[in-house]
């Protein structure tokens, strides 16, 4: 089984920096990991990225040396454990509320002794059967990375009990939800947000756990300091639609007129 870069990494006590995908072209991945990201973020909770299309993107990233974190839809054991199953280095589970689910998440993503995640290696994770069981169940715990989201004011009551869960490698704070949620959407260095970031930095430095969250260059020195290791910044749709809108632009200041003739 590929060995986790960013699990080395974040062992080593250094920080991580991640990007994200909305789309599913696997040249996208290709052109990210060639730039040198170490991790890819890719959305499959807002987008219709299909299972099909993540095996070719997870595949691309790996042809990179490149760990993939793949945030799933919220629901079973099913929606988690096959897009390990599929290759990706690490999952990320949107909205969890509380210290139990937190431990459910565990116990379903987790092999033994850990959990109870369910039983294949059969496909590209256990390099179709081609490990052993024992070896495949100790790898895969050994080089697989889960990661909550916290983007709730439940969450944030709740955050002691989330990362003291077993199975668990890091939280993730989402502030465009959390702001939503708080009634101030869209502030996401709003004092109230940024109380419960010092309350999740507080709760994943007693039990042992990284955390992250978005961040741009501006804003992440003073979270690097705070003990934040997962960061993550840009998205392909950023680039694109940033890039195609000074195009567009720039060859208007030139005083052409590119509107449609009536």
């Amino acid at each position: 089984m590929r060995t986790s870069r960013i699990l080395r990494t974040l062992r080593a006590g250094r920080p991580v920096l991640c990007t994200k995908i909305n789309t599913a072209d696997p040249v996208v991945v290709d052109i990210i990991g060639l730039t040198g990201f170490e991790l890819l973020w890719i959305c499959t909770e807002h987008t219709a990225i299909g299972a099909d299309r993540l095996a070719h993107l997870l595949r691309t990233a790996a042809m990179n040396d490149m760990d993939t974190m793949v945030r799933v839809s919220k629901g079973s054991y099913s929606d988690y454990i096959r897009p390990l199953e599929l290759g990706a280095t690490g999952l990320m589970i949107p909205h969890c509320k509380s210290g139990e689910e937190a431990r459910e998440i565990g116990q379903m993503t987790r092999f033994h002794p850990i959990g109870r995640r369910p039983l294949d290696g059969g496909n590209s994770d256990g390099n179709y059967c081609l490990l052993p069981l024992p070896e495949y169940l100790r790898q895969a715990n050994e080089n697989t990375f889960i990661v909550v989201q916290v983007e709730d004011p439940e969450a944030i009551d709740e955050i002691e009990a989330i990362a003291a869960a077993p199975g668990i490698d890091a939280i993730f704070v989402g502030p465009g939800d959390l702001s939503h949620a708080l009634g101030v959407p869209g502030q996401t260095e709003h004092p109230e947000i940024l109380r419960a970031i010092e309350r999740v930095a507080a709760a994943c430095a007693a039990h042992g756990k990284y955390w992250g969250l978005p961040v741009s260059p501006a804003t992440a020195p003073g979270y690097l300091r705070m003990g934040a290791q997962l960061l993550a910044s840009g998205a392909d749709v950023f680039a694109l639609t940033g890039y195609f809108r000074k195009v567009r632009t720039d060859f208007e200041t030139l005083g052409l007129n590119f509107k449609p003739a009536r």
